[in-house]
């Protein structure tokens, strides 16, 4: 027989069981998938950036394949500013056409590299 105390703290081990929520990309606006998603720094941490958004993984990678940290703490802070870059919109708009699931490998852009 259990006691009052030991019935209470294994009720608030167990705890009520959570809905699993649906997160979708701000980016390409598609569902994410618990393993696809990456928390992305609005502005980079390196330049005092705290606050996350959930992304998923492709675009999470695209976007630091297409920009370097200056340029996402200046112009590309939010959802928004990416999603109006020319070289976001063709990735958004071929990104679309894949499962939630899909992800794929993403290079750095000629560009980023030239300045490394």
């Amino acid at each position: 027989m259990l006691g009052k105390i030991r019935k209470k703290m294994i009720a608030a081990e167990i705890g009520p069981i959570k809905q699993v929520e649906t997160v979708v990309c701000p980016i390409c606006e598609r569902v994410i998938p618990k393993p696809q998603m990456d928390a992305h720094h609005l502005i980079p941490k390196s330049k005092g950036g705290k606050s996350t958004e959930y992304l998923h993984r492709i675009c999470h990678r695209q976007i630091h394949a297409l920009f370097n940290e200056t340029e996402l703490a200046r112009k590309l802070n939010t959802a928004e500013s990416l999603k109006e870059h020319p070289d976001m919109q063709r990735f958004i708009a071929w990104v679309k056409t894949k499962p939630d699931s899909f992800y794929q490998r993403t290079s750095k852009s000629d560009r980023i590299k030239q300045s490394d």
